[in-house]
């Protein structure tokens, strides 16, 4: 069994108990918004940790060789919330690009010992 840990701080969470690291990353909420047909995946799967942070991390590439970047494409990824801060409304801020990854929360990819 395979599960990814949120911390929604910049710290690196642990493993329960009786799991191994498999490898960190940055917490990433999979969800397209398409109407009706739009999903996403649980926080638990192992898809939600990447391992590197990018602002635009869907690329769609074409069977001729070619491959874009869409800036119509959003990503969603976990914020980082101050313990004091938990519980109430976020404020907005704005962020320079070389600041993003103190916003976003870290996570760690477990397996279970068996």
């Amino acid at each position: 069994m395979v599960i990814a840990v949120h911390s929604q701080t910049i710290q690196i969470p642990s493993c329960p108990p009786g799991w191994y690291s498999l490898w960190i990353g940055y917490s990433f909420m999979m969800h397209t918004s398409a109407g009706a047909e739009g999903s996403g995946q649980a926080l638990a799967s192992p898809g939600s940790c990447l391992e590197e942070f990018r602002s635009a991390p869907f690329i769609e590439c074409h069977g001729r060789g070619t491959c874009n970047y869409y800036a119509n494409s959003y990503s969603f990824w976990l914020a980082t919330v101050e313990v004091a801060e938990m519980f109430s409304k976020p404020q907005s801020e704005t962020l320079k690009a070389g600041d993003l990854r103190t916003r976003i929360s870290r996570c760690q990819v477990c397996m279970k010992r068996t």
